[in-house]
């Protein structure tokens, strides 16, 4: 486990304590939030980013899995962005399927929506590019809020390349969700959708407007013209 040692004393160097103290508020990490109970070093994101590329080629698959049960925030993000260029650098099937599964196996660790966000289009969207996507409506179904965002997020991948099937199937499951980071993720991947077929944002809105949550649609006309974001607001379409 020398790398871990290594790797936490350089995550130690960044640390910023003024930066910690405010963390906890903005991850919802204070009693009854839902990041209740996680911990913070203050290191900001390009400097774990920094730290991953350091350490990732030498990084051993236990040594991740370890990374990924910390509880502090910091360190199982900068093993998240490890597990990424893991994936994304491996050579053959076999080998991104290792991390894969790591990353599926570990989804626990995967618990607040900066670590999902950093991860699920990146890993398992990627993955999925070519296979059967059963998956993603698991996830959706599960009683997790992270695994039900990890499904929604993963769609990112297919929405970059043009096919937004699985995002309108996802946020169709999801639209009845009572949180808000849920809500948040359905309107964040509709607009993407709409920022390459506005048609096709609209098509699925159309059907769904009147019952959406009003986060999710205020994320998916957030860049719609004033006179037509007012009329989905208003429920004229």
């Amino acid at each position: 486990m020398e790398h871990i040692k290594l790797l936490k004393s350089e995550l130690d160097r960044h640390v910023d304590f003024k930066k910690a103290e405010k963390l906890p508020k903005f991850f919802k990490a204070e009693p009854g939030g839902y990041g209740e109970g996680d911990q913070f070093l203050g290191v900001s994101v390009p400097d774990q980013r920094k730290i991953a590329k350091m350490f990732y080629k030498d990084i051993t698959k236990k040594e991740l899995v370890t990374l990924l049960h910390d509880p502090i925030h910091e360190v199982r993000l900068t093993a998240v962005f490890m597990l990424v260029l893991k994936f994304e650098k491996a050579k053959t099937e076999k080998e991104k399927e290792r991390w894969l599964n790591v990353y599926l196996n570990k989804l626990e660790g995967i618990n607040n929506w900066d670590l999902v966000d950093s991860s699920a289009h990146q890993i398992l969207g990627r993955w999925l590019e070519d296979k059967p996507r059963d998956i993603l409506d698991q996830l959706a179904k599960s009683n997790s809020l992270w695994k039900q965002r990890i499904a929604m997020v993963a769609t990112y991948h297919f929405i970059r390349k043009e096919e937004f099937e699985e995002t309108m199937k996802v946020s169709k499951a999801l639209l009845d969700h009572q949180h808000d980071l849920i809500h948040k993720a359905v309107g964040w991947m509709l607009k993407e959708v709409g920022k390459r077929n506005i048609e096709a944002e609209e098509k699925f809105l159309k059907s769904h407007y009147q019952k959406m949550p009003r986060t999710a649609l205020r994320y998916a006309i957030e860049k719609f013209p004033e006179e037509k974001r007012k009329a989905y607001l208003d429920g004229k379409i």
